[in-house]
This record gives structure tokens, sequence and C-alpha cells, in this order.
């Protein structure tokens, strides 16, 4: 599929420290382009949870600029923030469902606050459930649930409503091997209808799935190789992303 040139996301030295403590992020410079698949890499407190949460408007940066989807999103007034978040699909570490809601309840909430009638909305929840392996669960609550099954739902209710970009951080943590590859190609597939995908993981074996996909590797907080950020996965055996 031909991918569109257009920007999403844009980083212009970005910086991002908590309180008075020293930066967890800096000097971030790179572009996301519409319909590309990229893997977010580092060692566990590199700082990739910390530029994800910029990446779906949950945190601030502390410096820098941040355009998104062709707007200037730091300096944007907070009551207009909704309709940005409605264009981005997020899978958190913690999966964040709603607990008095099921299963299908959940996925299904991107499409109600998007308006669409409850006749159209079943069967692509039905049909979603059933991709992620959770058809016969639909009217389970999160907390009877195990966490590799709260991950598929928290996956598919982020992509139930094909958002422009995607921000997943660690999807495949909790499942196993064979359906880490079958998420894999459910974020494949939404690529290719054009969603711009992010995913971070420390899982290396992964690269190799996604041949078109790019590599950011984070360390210490900096993007490994400022002028050269962006890599194809290593065709060679698993290590080290290389240039």
């Amino acid at each position: 599929m031909m991918k569109n040139d257009g920007e999403v996301v844009r980083f212009d030295n970005v910086g991002l420290r908590y309180g008075t403590e020293t930066e967890v992020l800096s000097d971030i410079d790179f572009t996301l382009f519409a319909g590309r698949f990229y893997f977010l890499t580092g060692a566990s407190g590199a700082g990739k949870t910390s530029l994800l949460k910029l990446l779906y408007l949950s945190q601030r940066p502390s410096r820098g600029a941040i355009r998104m989807f062709g707007n200037d999103v730091i300096t944007l007034k907070r009551d207009r923030l909704p309709a940005y978040r409605r264009r981005l699909g997020v899978v958190f570490q913690d999966f964040r469902l709603i607990g008095h809601l099921s299963a299908f309840d959940n996925v299904a909430l991107p499409l109600r606050l998007a308006g669409l009638r409850e006749a159209d909305l079943r069967q692509p929840v039905a049909d979603m459930l059933d991709w992620v392996g959770l058809g016969n669960r639909s009217d389970a609550r999160p907390a009877t649930l195990s966490g590799g099954e709260q991950q598929r739902v928290a996956i598919a209710r982020a992509v139930i409503a094909r958002p422009e970009l995607l921000v997943a951080d660690e999807p495949t943590g909790n499942v196993d091997p064979e359906m880490a590859l079958r998420l894999l190609r459910l974020f494949e597939a939404l690529n290719r209808l054009g969603t711009t995908v992010v995913v971070a993981t420390h899982d290396l074996h992964l690269l190799r799935r996604v041949p078109d996909s790019l590599i950011m590797r984070l360390d210490r907080g900096r993007l490994a190789d400022p002028t050269g950020a962006l890599r194809y996965p290593p065709r060679g055996p698993i290590g080290k992303p290389q240039p």
C-alpha cells in the first residue's frame, strides 16, 4: 500500500521533567508520518512510557514544540483536547478498563462516544471480540478476566474506531506468543487502512514481524541517534536495532 507522506506528529527539541527532577526526556526530535508503522524500543527506564504520554496528550512537555494533525497541541485550549483525543487509540500498560462495564461495553465505548447508533455498533464490537479470542466473554467484567484477557479487551477498545494514530505501550506483554503475533497482525491490518501505529516494546523479536516498520530507540531519555533515529528492523539475528 502506498504510504501517505503527511505529517501526523512532529516533536522539536522536546524535553520533559517531573517537578524539579532531572529531565526524563531530553532534546527529542522526530516526525511521524501518516500510514507508517513505528516501534519504540529502549531499556526499562529509558523513557518510553513518558514519550507515549506526550503522544497521547496526557502530559505536556517542559520545553520544546509538539505539532499533531497540523496544529500546536502544547498551546491548545483544554476544551479542544477531547476532540484530538478522539482521533487517537491508546493501549495503556495498565489497561484502564472501566470496572463496572462488560468487555462488550468497554470495547463499544469509543463508538458510543463518536455517536454511532446502538444497532450499528453491535456487530463490529462482536466481530472485534471474536478476533481477539474473547467472543465468549463479552458479558464478563474486567475483574473476572485474566491479565491477558484484559489486555486483549484494551487493545480491541483502542482499535475499534479505526483511529488516525494508535499508541500502544507494551501491548503484547501479558499474552502468549501466538496471541502476541495475532494482535500484531491486527495492528498491521489497521495500519494498512491508513492508521499511523506506534508500538512501544522491549520484545525485540517483534521487530522483524513488520518488515516495513521503522524503529525509534531511546537511551536514557534521548533518541539514540537523533540524525538517524528511524531505522528499519534488522534482517540478521535479533539483537539491537542496526543502521
